[in-house]
C-alpha cells in the first residue's frame, strides 16, 4: 500500500499525518527521522485496526503541487 503523507516544518522539528488515516501521526528532527517514524506509525496503525477488526481503508488521497507566480 502507498499512503501520502503531508509533512510540515515545525519549531525545531518536523511533522507529518497521513490523511487517509485519520490519527496517524508522527514527528523527527530531521525529514529522514520522521519518515522513518510515520512509515512505523502507519504500520502501527494498521496493525491496531486489523486487530480491532475494522477494514484497513485503501489509499485515496492524491498529492499535486500548483504553480502561482510569487
Amino acid at each position: 500500500m502507498r499512503f501520502a503523507i503531508v509533512i510540515e516544518q515545525a519549531e525545531g522539528n518536523y511533522s507529518a499525518y497521513v490523511p487517509d488515516l485519520p490519527g496517524c501521526v508522527a514527528t523527527g528532527a530531521t525529514v529522514q527521522d520522521l519518515e522513518a517514524h510515520i512509515r512505523e506509525a502507519i504500520e502501527f496503525h494498521l496493525e491496531g485496526m486489523r486487530e480491532d477488526g475494522l477494514e484497513v481503508p485503501m489509499p485515496q488521497s492524491k498529492v499535486e503541487y500548483i504553480e502561482v507566480a510569487a
